[in-house]
């Protein structure tokens, strides 16, 4: 017998497929970069409406002030199962900048929909969305959901991290709509650490008086390897110099030169190793100055108490649909890495199958779309008991 009415969502979601990817595109040509504050609060009533619209007033309501950032919407819907709350979490911002839509619209070819967000993470928003209105529809018990969008996880959660983790403290589960891989939910992700290096040397003519410079480019020259060497690939800590800039003129010793520094590590004493060597970097020509500023971005993300738990649903509801549902660990973070640094239960990757996030081949398959809803509502069920 069934364990979960999964495949009964499936059904459902696959009868109204057309209304579903609607409404994909409609939140899809909402333009919302990180960095535009502006856009993105002029998006935010447009989806708040477009929830109301299909799940109907939310029993609780808070719209956190984002600061110079987007607001975090936090809505909850009451259940109809035991007492408790899951929080749904997502994120409507995305890495693709004004305009881009003008050259990039939503398109379907076949099973292939694409456009800039499609994949990370709006998607994650409409089966949400869906999970719970399938539930409703088919009278199937299930618990308070709690559904929070955050609007800068694409550049570090600054403002959304303390509202999310008061949230998740509260939550029978969280569950993170980020896409999944082609399938399989995420139980490991690598934490972040990001390193700003700035080289200050003595500008000076590069013909008629190079002694009297100290040039910012060669010293950081110098400096570059040694921070590449800090990787430990066996330990899963890679380390990625992103850019370098500095100097003014080809015939000028460089008074200024930097660079962004992408450090992924998976064990948490990596993070400490590698920060303090970071902090410990000198200059090699005494009269260069240099400057290191670090962030320590997102923790690692390893499988903790509650993660076998939590794949064990997730594998209970893809046996009612017949998938086998795995799990892996990927290179990249998410919000859910703070989540499982506290201890608390969190499932990743319950979003779309697709390809492509932060590229412009980003895209979805619409034959994933019943599947994953329906997993993600067999689920959200499962924890009604």
């Amino acid at each position: 017998m069934p364990t979960t009415h999964a495949a009964a969502v499936r059904n459902l979601v696959a009868a109204r497929l057309d209304d579903v990817l609607a409404d994909l595109d409609l939140l899809v040509s909402l333009e919302t970069p990180s960095q535009r504050r502006d856009l993105l609060r002029a998006a935010l009533p447009q989806i708040e409406a477009y929830l109301v619209g299909r799940l109907g007033e939310p029993a609780r309501r808070v719209q956190h002030d984002g600061g110079e950032f987007g607001d975090v919407l936090d809505l909850t819907w009451t259940g109809s199962g035991a007492a408790g709350e899951v929080l749904s979490l997502a994120h409507y911002d995305t890495v693709w900048p004004e305009g881009t839509l003008a050259g990039w619209p939503v398109r379907r070819d076949g099973d292939v929909l694409t456009g800039p967000g499609v994949l990370d993470m709006k998607l994650g928003i409409v089966q949400t969305v869906w999970a719970l209105l399938a539930l409703r529809e088919l009278g199937v018990p299930h618990p308070d959901l709690r559904l929070m969008l955050t609007a800068d996880e694409e550049i570090g959660s600054r403002a959304g991290r303390p509202h999310l983790e008061a949230a998740a403290r509260k939550a029978l589960v969280t569950l993170v709509t980020e896409p999944s891989a082609d399938g399989a939910v995420k139980t490991r992700r690598k934490g972040m650490v990001f390193a700003d290096l700035v080289v200050n040397g003595v500008e000076a003519h590069a013909g008629l008086d190079p002694d009297a410079g100290a040039s910012a480019v060669h010293e950081l020259a110098t400096l570059v390897p040694e921070v590449v060497a800090l990787a430990e690939p066996g330990r899963g800590t890679t380390v990625n110099v992103g850019t370098i800039t500095g100097g003014t003129g080809r015939n000028v010793v460089s008074g200024h030169a930097t660079c962004a520094v992408d450090v992924r590590i998976q064990e948490p004493a990596e993070e400490d190793r590698v920060v303090a060597a970071l902090e410990a970097l000198r200059p090699h020509d005494p009269r260069c100055r240099l400057e290191v500023a670090i962030d320590r971005n997102r923790p690692p993300m390893n499988p903790g108490e509650h993660t076998a738990r939590l794949v064990g649903l997730a594998r209970a509801a893809g046996a009612d649909l017949g998938v086998e549902v795995g799990e892996v660990a990927v290179g990249g973070a998410s919000d859910a890495n703070f989540i499982a640094a506290l201890g608390l239960p969190v499932l990743d990757g319950l979003g779309g199958i697709g390809a492509g996030p932060h590229a412009r081949h980003e895209h979805v398959l619409v034959s994933g779309v019943p599947r994953q809803t329906a997993l993600l509502a067999g689920i959200i069920e499962q924890l009604a008991g």
